[in-house]
């Protein structure tokens, strides 16, 4: 990139590349490492990073923990909610009640098709919430409390 500045945004230039560059090619699986990015545009990581949440937020890429940010194609957007959310609509997708036994990490990390540690961390937030009970060894989480309905406001 030169060293002009840009009155769109660099990195929203730096996302526009990425996006036709991701859609050209459909074999492609993950972005480029931040660092690559880094290094060919001649930006900081903040700038870097600022690009790829600009393509998180248009459902096209996702960070995956501990590795590159992962391509989503439209067949892996169906639902796009924070995992800690469609963990909690288990309870009302499969008719839970309170102190029905919860489904495993295990279960979850299959249902979801993410890490185990990646449920582990969306469970703990629903046992802060108050939705489910504490996690021990050996013992089944349970459903402590159905999770309320909220209901978008119409624009």
């Amino acid at each position: 990139m030169s060293g002009e500045i840009s009155p769109r945004g660099t990195f929203l230039k730096i996302a526009d590349a990425l996006r036709v560059q991701l859609i050209r090619d459909e074999s492609m699986t993950r972005l480029p490492a931040l660092a690559d990015v880094m290094r060919e545009n001649g930006v900081s990581r903040g700038v870097a990073l600022r690009a790829f949440a600009v393509l998180r937020k248009e459902g096209l890429a996702e960070p995956v923990p501990g590795g590159r940010w992962r391509v989503m194609r439209s067949e892996d957007q169906h639902d796009r909610r924070p995992l800690a959310e469609r963990v909690a609509a288990v309870i009302t997708d499969d008719a839970l009640v309170v102190g029905a036994p919860f489904p495993s990490t295990t279960e979850l990390s299959i249902r979801f098709g993410v890490s185990r540690p990646t449920v582990t961390k969306a469970l703990d937030k629903l046992e802060s919430a108050g939705l489910l009970s504490e996690a021990r060894q050996g013992k089944q989480r349970t459903v402590r409390a159905l999770p309320k309905r909220t209901e978008s406001p119409e624009s």
